[in-house]
């Protein structure tokens, strides 16, 4: 009995070692199944974008007309009436303000009392100096009488003519009572008003023309020989999804003395009436012909004696080998202009020690 005993102990404990090493053996496997299943190696990745190699250049401006005028009167006097008001449409012609006409209707009276006068005047005159040519020819008086009559009569012919003159001047001062807008456009500033007294020439209202419409920008000194060259673009912040062609028309000779930058005015031929004056304006000038290349990390490049990689990381974590077109080194990128999609992401760091038959995990990004 004692050694029928010993020996069904010892089976039980054999039994329980048995699936004890059973256990331990299952959580091996288990552990050796989950460690292959999930990604071991965790990488950062860079996301491929390609741009011009020249980045393009964004300047905020502002919409402005081609030719704005100030317009004034080109006599003196007192305001009588103002006919239009800011942001009103002019056409050609349209009266936009007037002046008191009682004194420059009393200069024309007055002018045109000495043309009457002065008429008078010559017509006693040629009288004279025919009767004068007359009596000369029959012998009856000297030639310094005739001369005498003769300058009488040119003298009067002078006084004729210039009275004549002063009678078109005064009727024009009179016309120039009213100030008439001289081309198709908007006012953008009334400057006088009803019984102010301004001078000639000074400044009433201004008026922007319809004709054409520009966006200006100020450009800083390094970039004034592409905004010459470039080729530029000017989108409105209220389309921000339309563009318009841009001309350089204008660039100032000489630098702001307090901003250090050049004034450029850029014209747009496409700018219809949905373009305001006033507008906000961003300019984008880019170089005329540049090769589009994408940057990247140093880091991320693989070369092991061949020709440069990259690994590429999808959706399901795999990564895979593919060689690139490289056409720079800078300082802590490399430039390339091939091999890869846009938009796709290539492992940033740690390349060298990367095996292309194991999945990864990617835990950041890089946008270049």
């Amino acid at each position: 009995m004692f050694v029928r005993s010993i020996f069904a102990s010892y089976n039980r404990l054999l039994a329980g070692i048995a699936l004890a090493f059973l256990a331990i053996v299952l959580a091996g496997c288990n552990e050796l199944a989950a460690d292959k299943a999930a990604p071991s190696r965790p990488v950062l990745v860079a996301t491929v974008h390609y741009e011009a190699e020249s980045p393009e250049r964004s300047f905020v401006g502002t919409i402005r007309p081609r030719i704005e005028t100030d317009m004034g009167f080109r006599v003196p006097g007192k305001i009588a009436k103002r006919l239009v008001e800011v942001g009103q449409t002019v056409d050609v012609g349209q009266p936009l303000a007037t002046l008191d006409e009682v004194d420059l209707r009393l200069q024309a009276e007055q002018a045109e009392a000495e043309f009457h006068a002065a008429t008078g005047v010559l017509a006693q005159a040629a009288a004279a100096e025919q009767r004068a040519k007359d009596l000369r020819a029959k012998g009856w008086t000297t030639d310094a009488q005739m001369d005498q009559a003769k300058a009488a009569a040119d003298e009067a012919r002078a006084r004729l003519n210039r009275a004549q003159r002063s009678v078109e001047l005064t009727n024009n001062s009179l016309s120039y009572a009213t100030l008439v807008a001289d081309t198709h456009g908007v006012v953008t500033a009334t400057l006088i008003d009803a019984g102010q007294v301004v001078a000639s020439g000074q400044t009433a209202i201004r008026v922007a023309r319809f004709a054409e419409k520009e966006a200006v920008v100020a450009i800083p000194e390094t970039l004034v020989a592409r905004a010459k060259d470039g080729v530029a673009t000017v989108t409105l912040w209220s389309e921000p999804n339309k563009k318009y062609v841009a001309k350089l028309r204008e660039i100032a000779p000489a630098a702001d003395p307090a901003t250090r930058t050049y004034l450029a005015k850029f014209s747009l031929p496409g700018a219809g009436e949905s373009v305001s004056l006033g507008m906000t304006a961003t300019l984008t000038l880019c170089d005329p012909a540049t090769e589009r290349v994408a940057r990247l990390p140093l880091s991320a490049l693989y070369s092991q004696g061949g020709e440069p990689s990259l690994y590429i990381v999808d959706a399901q974590g795999e990564v895979t080998l593919k060689p690139v077109t490289v056409k720079s080194y800078e300082s802590n990128n490399v430039v390339i202009t091939g091999g890869v999609d846009e938009g796709a992401r290539v492992v940033a760091l740690g390349v060298q020690k990367l095996d292309p038959t194991e999945k990864v995990r990617v835990v950041s990004s890089l946008s270049f």
